[in-house]
């Protein structure tokens, strides 16, 4: 009988640890693992999303994405300045909503209709910009995990995943290995609570208003995600 009971015991403590409660921890406790040891994209047994693409957000595509407050273009100061400089994110592509939706059709309901985007936080606004002229703009999603996480040799992340209806944010904080602490810790903080805010994305439509995405018109248009 102890036995069993402290199986069950483990198995409540298991069930607490979801990935999201990692937002209350205090950044400078966040588990930071090697690139070739932490945790990359899921894909489940639908392994035809693989070829589905992602390109890089610009950065009010970024902002807009998070629901984030918009920026104040009316002065020209350093407070007015697009925020999360050293964020890089990717976004699904044109191809891959609709692929989504021409899958769901034609496994009459059965195809996944859940898209990634992918958000990197940095430890510095220079080692973006250094990162950013290596990785691709537009990279399929079977190719995420070994290109751009594994790829990343000499780094260290935390990952953290968000299921947020059709949309599931997976946000990696990235530093040097070695590194004690993370710089940009008030972005990471900023940029995971704006996501855990978010109401859970009913279709595609947000994407499909991206300003690097060509315009598709919907006859019947369904309410996106909004902040609370």
């Amino acid at each position: 009988m102890g036995e069993k009971e402290k199986k069950k015991n483990n198995n409540k403590k298991q069930k607490h640890q979801h990935p999201n409660d990692q937002t209350l921890k205090p950044t400078s406790d966040i588990a930071f693992k090697p690139s070739s040891e932490v945790k990359g994209l899921k894909f489940g047994g639908q392994f035809i999303v693989k070829s589905f693409t992602i390109r890089r957000a610009r950065p009010l595509e970024l902002l807009k994405i998070l629901s984030y407050p918009p920026v104040n273009k009316s002065n020209n100061n350093n407070n007015n300045k697009i925020p999360f400089p050293s964020t890089t994110g990717f976004l699904p592509t044109n191809f891959t909503i609709l692929a989504h939706h021409a899958w769901h059709t034609l496994t009459l309901g059965l195809g996944t209709k859940k898209s990634k985007v992918v958000l990197f936080v940095f430890e510095s606004e220079s080692m973006k910009l250094a990162v950013d002229r290596i990785w691709p703009p537009e990279i399929p999603l079977g190719e995420v995990n070994k290109k751009l996480i594994r790829g990343l040799t000499g780094c260290e992340m935390a990952r953290f995943k968000f299921r947020k209806g059709c949309i599931t944010f997976y946000v990696y904080a990235v530093r040097r290995q070695g590194s004690v602490g993370f710089s940009c810790a008030e972005d990471l903080r900023a940029i995971l609570q704006s996501v855990v805010a978010l109401n859970d994305f009913l279709d595609h439509t947000a994407m499909l208003a991206m300003p690097n995405q060509r315009s598709i018109n919907y006859c019947t248009p369904v309410p996106v995600a909004m902040a609370h």
